[in-house]
């Protein structure tokens, strides 16, 4: 059996724009519901959730037969935490509240066998296809995704050292903790932050890596598309539902 291909991790090196949804209901019959709207890659988020190692397996195994690819935010930069949302067939990994360049180094490492990283190794796994994908060992990193999160001003500073680091393939800038970090906390589009938003966009853009960031603003999703971003989530199934139950409440009050 072949090594899996990770569509999402050649389209983002291709330069192809990746529409995304945020998802934080963490069921596996909600995933596979949203697996079906259209979007090009939906986010397990694992930080700001309930869900865990079992339930996010459920909602891999809910989104396969879906051409949506699902990337894990695993909830720290942690190599155990890694190592196992990869053994269960995560093939794309979101790491948060990334620094600098040796952070980062970190997380590409915890995604890597010896004598590259440190992952774990093991054979009957999920991701290996129960030891039926040949010469996983050697060949998975080829299909691994690392996405970085940078978060605050101390990794804005270091961002062109953190795009630098080889294996990291994109850096998504996380617009609520940013603006928090940075004296707004509850805001993510302060016209004195947007700014800094851009710059960041167009910064890992030029460093030769893929650009990534969420919003539930149409407006702001089409500003940082135009900025260069690559891989944008455009909503978050919590507030989609949320927002139209709502209005559906409200027609009838």
């Amino acid at each position: 059996m072949e090594l899996p291909v990770n569509s999402f991790k050649h389209a983002l090196k291709a330069g192809k724009r990746q529409i995304g949804l945020w998802c934080s209901l963490s069921h596996h019959y909600a995933t596979e519901l949203v697996a079906g709207s259209g979007f090009d890659w939906i986010l397990l988020d694992t930080e700001h959730s309930p869900n865990d190692l079992e339930s996010v397996l459920r909602q891999l195994q809910a989104a396969a037969p879906y051409p949506t690819h699902a990337v894990v935010r695993v909830p720290w930069n942690d190599m155990v935490t890694i190592k196992r949302f990869l053994d269960i067939g995560a093939q794309s990994i979101l790491i948060p509240y990334v620094q600098n360049a040796e952070e980062a180094k970190n997380a590409v490492a915890y995604t890597r066998y010896p004598p590259a990283g440190m992952r774990g190794v093991a054979g009957g796994t999920r991701a290996t296809r129960f030891a039926r994908v040949k010469d996983y060992a050697k060949r998975a990193h080829e299909e691994i995704c690392v996405l970085v999160q940078v978060e605050n001003q101390q990794g804005l500073d270091s961002l062109e050292k953190i795009a630098a680091v080889d294996g990291v393939d994109g850096v998504f800038i996380g617009p609520a903790d940013l603006h928090a970090s940075l004296g707004y906390p509850g805001e993510t589009n302060n016209p004195k932050v947007m700014p800094i938003i851009d710059d960041a966009i167009r910064r890992i853009r030029k460093a030769g890596k893929a650009p990534g960031i969420l919003t539930g603003v149409e407006a702001d999703a089409r500003r940082w598309l135009d900025c260069g971003g690559l891989f944008v989530a455009v909503g978050a199934d919590t507030s989609v539902l949320a927002r139209e139950t709502e209005k559906l409440a409200a027609k009838f009050r």
